[in-house]
């Protein structure tokens, strides 16, 4: 009886030593980043991501570059005995630039975390990029005109040019920021949204340049019709951002992050399930027909 008890007494002690075994290693993934799997899944995603923002940066950084200019025509020029105090200049565009923001850049802003959820991203990216293009193109086709005619006219001007960045705002410039971060699997998000970011960082550099060749030295004539070509350019940008949204951009409104993931899983089972399996180097539709 007792070499029973001292041999379960060593068998619990052995029990109660041993480490449970490691979990297994995660598999690994079923396709990589820019693998033709990926590109067959998220491509479409990918390219609707960076096309619109790189297209929103266009105008939205050519907007507000041009914002001097504008302002130029706006304030009252002083007149040739008198010399121009830069830092006055300076603090008046930056004084507009302020009354912008608080009158429509910022209330944007706000219209969309009311809305984003209520009306969905794509509607609201396309709402925004078609009033855009109006306004754009409202402003542009008679440009001479709002600064030809009397004061009135040119606050008229200075209104519609405000809506631009309420728009922007109220649509895809807050947008395009939100779609891609919940649009891919988890693996890829930062990846791919950090693609769309670079996309969009071009498309500012696109609009600089335009704004350098907007604002190129000239004569008052020739200066006139660069900035309506410019507007008129820029609502053509605007028309190409609905495209893209309306053919390509999925909503994502109502799905949280983990469905969006469980949605990828659930195509890629479907689709490793209508390949044939490999079973000692044969598929298993062979050996099935061998079984047979």
């Amino acid at each position: 009886m007792e070499r029973v008890m001292s041999i379960t007494d060593d068998i619990s002690d052995e029990t109660t030593t041993e480490t449970p075994p490691p979990p297994p290693p995660p598999l690994p993934p079923s396709y990589t980043l820019f693998s033709l799997r990926f590109l067959r899944l998220h491509g479409r995603d990918l390219f609707a991501a960076s096309v619109n923002w790189f297209l929103v940066d266009v105008v939205f950084y050519t907007s507000n570059l041009l914002l001097s200019q504008i302002f130029s025509h706006y304030s009252d020029k002083p007149s040739s005995s008198t010399a121009e105090n830069v830092y006055d200049a300076a603090f008046r565009v930056a004084e507009l630039g302020a009354i912008i923001a608080a009158c429509s850049t910022i209330p944007g802003y706000w219209f969309t975390v009311y809305f984003i959820d209520k009306i969905g991203r794509v509607k609201i990216q396309i709402m925004g990029f078609f009033f855009m293009a109006v306004v754009y193109l409202v402003a542009g086709i008679p440009y001479t005109w709002y600064w030809s005619k009397h004061e009135q006219t040119k606050k008229g001007f200075m209104v519609l040019y405000g809506l631009v960045f309420f728009f922007s705002n109220f649509g895809p410039n807050t947008t395009t920021f939100i779609i891609p971060a919940e649009l891919f699997p988890a693996r890829f998000r930062s990846t791919c949204h950090g693609i769309s970011g670079a996309a969009g960082k071009l498309g500012a550099i696109v609009g600089t340049v335009g704004f350098l060749w907007a604002t190129k030295k000239a004569d008052d004539g020739d200066n006139m019709n660069r900035m309506r070509a410019a507007f008129l350019i820029l609502g053509g940008v605007c028309i190409a951002g609905i495209f893209v949204t309306y053919f390509f951009t999925k909503e994502t409104m109502g799905r949280s992050l983990e469905e969006n993931e469980h949605q990828q899983e659930q195509v890629n089972n479907d689709e490793s399930e209508d390949e044939p399996h490999i079973v000692d180097g044969q598929s298993s539709e062979s050996t099935l027909l061998q079984t047979q």
